[in-house]
């Protein structure tokens, strides 16, 4: 089994950051630091993806309001 690397979250892509951003809002921030993102279930991991795809709906959407 390949050894995960730890992550450094002051080196992350600011689109990364988003799903870290929520998956600490969730609570599985520190389940994913510990073990990857592969320890997360099936639905924990859609409720992540499902958020980030929201927040960057409103994103878009705030930025063609200006």
């Amino acid at each position: 089994m390949k050894k995960e690397k730890k992550i450094d979250l002051t080196k992350i892509k600011p689109e990364e950051q988003l799903k870290y951003e929520i998956a600490g809002e969730l609570g599985l921030l520190d389940k994913v630091l510990a073990t990857g993102w592969k320890s997360l279930t099936a639905k924990e991991t859609g409720k992540i993806g499902g958020l980030v795809t929201r927040r960057k709906r409103e994103l878009v959407a705030k930025s063609e309001d200006l």
